[in-house]
C-alpha cells in the first residue's frame, strides 16, 4: 500500500508523561499516514528528526492568564491542523493540549482513541473527564479506572 494511501492519524499528547506514554506507540506510527502533536519545548524540538511532527503551545495551568491565552491560540492551531491533515483517527494520551483536538475531530465525525494515564490508577484526569463523553474507544490502563469509567476498554498498560 502507498504511504499517502494508509489510513490518517493524529497522534497527540502534551510534553511530559502524557509523550512518553504515546510514544510507546510509535512502533506502530509507520502502519499509518501519520502526524505527531505535542507542545514544543526544549525537550521536544527534536522530535522532528525522528517522526513527521507538528506543535503547539507550551503553557502550564500554574499561570493561569498566559496559560488562557496560550489555550485559546492552540484551540485555533489545533483547528488549523486537523484541517492540514484530516486524520480519520486522534489517538491522545492527554492532556489539556489535546482535548479541543478531541473535540474537533468528534465535531467532523472522526474516530477519537483516548488513552487514560498510566499514573491514574484510582481517580480520573481532567482530561479523561472530558473526552469520555465523545470518545469513540475509551482507554484505560488499570482495570480500577473501569470504577469511573464503566464503557472503557481495559488493554493494560501501553509501557
Amino acid at each position: 500500500m502507498k504511504k499517502d494511501e494508509r489510513k490518517k492519524v493524529m497522534f497527540i499528547s502534551s510534553v511530559g508523561g502524557h509523550l512518553t506514554q504515546l510514544l510507546q506507540l510509535k512502533k506502530i506510527f509507520d502502519d499509518y499516514n501519520y502526524v505527531l502533536v505535542t507542545e514544543k519545548t526544549g525537550v521536544t524540538t527534536n522530535l522532528k528528526e525522528k517522526y513527521k511532527t507538528e506543535y503547539l503551545v507550551y503553557g502550564t495551568r500554574k499561570y493561569l492568564f498566559p496559560y488562557i491565552s496560550k489555550f485559546t491560540f492552540n484551540i485555533f492551531k489545533s483547528l488549523y491542523l486537523f484541517i492540514k491533515y484530516r486524520p480519520k483517527v486522534v489517538v491522545t494520551t492527554g492532556t489539556h493540549t489535546a482535548v479541543p483536538m478531541c473535540y474537533i475531530a468528534r465535531l467532523f465525525g472522526r474516530k477519537v482513541i483516548f488513552i487514560e494515564s498510566f499514573a491514574k490508577r484510582n481517580s480520573p484526569t481532567m482530561a479523561g473527564k472530558m473526552v469520555y463523553p465523545i470518545a469513540t474507544t475509551f482507554v484505560v490502563q488499570w482495570e480500577s479506572m473501569l470504577e469511573f469509567y464503566p464503557k472503557a476498554e481495559y488493554w493494560g498498560w501501553i509501557y
